[in-house]
């Protein structure tokens, strides 16, 4: 059983062409990325709304577009992609994977894995925040 961490997009992106890890800016996702190596998974992958799932070093262009606007179809049809590209990096079924994402990412992921954990669950935007330096700073 490997232990893969999933962290979703952000909103605030470079303006260019960057590595999918270099190319989302915001506090949140930073956070969740300092995080997530702190764990140190065997795999890390990122969870976008317009790519699916990333690995780090994809070379992306920056988009607009935000999975929490989408019609539940949308976001099915977003999920079923993104876990035929999780089948070719993981076993969805025996592999443990820690979701570092919103519940728009995550609804339709869950029903498909074996294994999952949410640190962040029931937590609102200020509260992940929040979280997340708190643990980071007592481990340093």
């Amino acid at each position: 059983m490997k232990r893969i961490v999933l962290i979703s997009c952000g909103k605030k992106k470079l303006e260019s062409r960057a590595k999918a890890a270099d190319l989302y800016i915001g506090t949140l996702f930073r956070l969740s990325f300092q995080y997530a190596q702190r764990l140190k998974p065997e795999a890390m992958f990122i969870l976008s709304g317009k790519y699916g799932l990333l690995d780090l070093d994809d070379v992306i262009e920056p988009y607009d577009l935000y999975l929490s606007k989408l019609s539940t179809k949308e976001k099915k049809a977003w999920a079923s992609r993104a876990l035929v590209q999780m089948q070719e990096k993981s076993d969805l079924k025996n592999d443990h994977f820690v979701i570092l994402a919103g519940q728009c990412y995550r609804e339709h992921l869950i029903p498909h894995l074996g294994s999952c954990e949410i640190p962040l669950e029931g937590l609102g935007f200020g509260e992940q925040l929040q979280h997340l330096k708190l643990i980071l700073d007592s481990h340093e």
